[in-house]
């Protein structure tokens, strides 16, 4: 009786250590790359979590003492989620003021093309290149503190003043304009606008929209937090699976 009693408390030490151990990695995860599999829920869905926390990195590292998310840690994440038949959807959360533009594309593209329902919810802020990733998910949300800025797009180092490097940026920007309104209901037309006006922005040109503006505007579908978020994702989990 002894030994058994001593067998199972050995097994009950080891079950503890093996939890504690997932729990580490799953810290490692959130601290390293702000991402997370949510399983613990009543419906029994598996959810992979994607943060897009402050700058998006993209081919040159931001300064040292910048949050950061790097493409390079997405974009395999993503391709993971797609091949991964127990992956039932993917949330993402956006707290960005911007970043590498063909970076940030890029990331869009890949939430975009997943074949698993894919919710996203602004927090804080979607700025600039964040405005496409927000807008990649199935369905979105903003919470009304939250603020997305609109701008056009803009160059850093050296920039040469002639025709062709101006068309270039044009193009970069109708790439930009052509994705928002295609995973949206806002018009192209009426994004130029918004890139364009003169009367909000301090020593800047572009529009600053709250949550409930960007609702209005058709960029995002709808106010919400987390709650609301997570509910529209097990709403779309079920439909997926019924087809």
């Amino acid at each position: 009786m002894s030994e058994n009693r001593e067998d199972g408390k050995k097994g009950s030490g080891e079950k503890k250590s093996f939890d504690l151990e997932i729990q580490e990695k799953e810290s490692d995860r959130i601290r390293e790359e702000g991402q997370i599999t949510l399983d613990r829920n009543a419906v029994r869905k598996r959810i992979e979590l994607l943060t897009i926390i402050g700058e998006v990195e993209g081919h040159e590292n931001a300064p040292s003492q910048s949050k950061t998310t790097k493409y390079e840690h997405v974009l395999p994440k993503l391709a993971m989620i797609e091949d991964d038949s127990e992956v039932d959807g993917l949330l993402v959360i956006l707290n960005t003021v911007g970043g590498d533009v063909e970076a940030g594309l890029a990331i869009a593209e890949m939430i975009a093309s997943l074949s698993k329902p894919t919710v996203s919810l602004v927090l804080g802020g979607g700025h600039s290149i964040g405005v496409p990733m927000a807008v990649s998910a199935d369905y979105s949300f903003i919470v009304p503190s939250a603020t997305m800025v609109i701008h056009p797009v803009r160059s850093n180092g050296m920039f040469i003043g002639i025709a062709q490097t101006y068309r270039n940026m044009e193009k970069i920007q109708d790439r930009i304009t052509g994705f928002i309104s295609s995973h949206s209901r806002i018009s192209q037309k009426r994004l130029e606008e918004l890139m364009l006006d003169t009367s909000q922005l301090v020593k800047d040109v572009g529009t600053m929209l709250e949550g409930e503006q960007a609702v209005k505007e058709g960029i995002i579908d709808e106010i919400g937090g987390i709650s609301q978020a997570m509910k529209k994702l097990y709403s779309m989990i079920g439909e997926f699976i019924r087809e």
